[in-house]
C-alpha cells in the first residue's frame, strides 16, 4: 500500500464539490467525501488498476457521481493531480505536474 497525497488544487477541489452537494441535498457531500476516501484506499492497494489518460496520469472514475480522481504513481507515493468533474474542462489541470 502507497501513501497518497493530495495536491492542495485537488483537495480544494473535492471539498468545493463536497460542500456544493451539501447544499443540494442533506447528507450528499459526506458521501461524496466516503466515495473519495474508497477510491483513495483502492488506489493505495492497486495503483496500476486504473487506465493511463495522458503523461503518465491515471483516472479513476467515481461510482454515483460524476467524478474522476487523476492521479499519479511515483517511486514512493501517489500523487492526486485533481477531482475533475467528467464533462467540464477535462484538461484544466494539466499545468499541475
Amino acid at each position: 500500500m502507497k501513501k497518497v497525497r493530495f495536491l492542495s488544487p485537488a483537495e480544494i477541489e473535492m471539498f468545493d464539490v463536497a460542500a456544493y452537494y451539501e447544499t443540494r441535498v442533506p447528507e450528499l457531500g459526506a458521501d461524496f467525501i466516503s466515495t473519495i476516501e474508497i477510491a483513495v484506499l483502492d488506489l493505495s492497494d492497486n495503483p496500476e488498476k486504473w487506465p493511463v489518460i495522458g503523461k503518465g496520469i491515471r483516472r479513476r472514475i467515481l461510482p454515483r457521481f460524476p467524478y474522476s480522481i487523476l492521479y499519479k504513481i511515483a517511486p514512493y507515493e501517489i500523487i492526486i493531480v485533481a477531482v475533475m468533474h467528467q464533462k467540464r474542462r477535462p484538461n484544466y489541470w494539466i499545468n499541475r505536474l
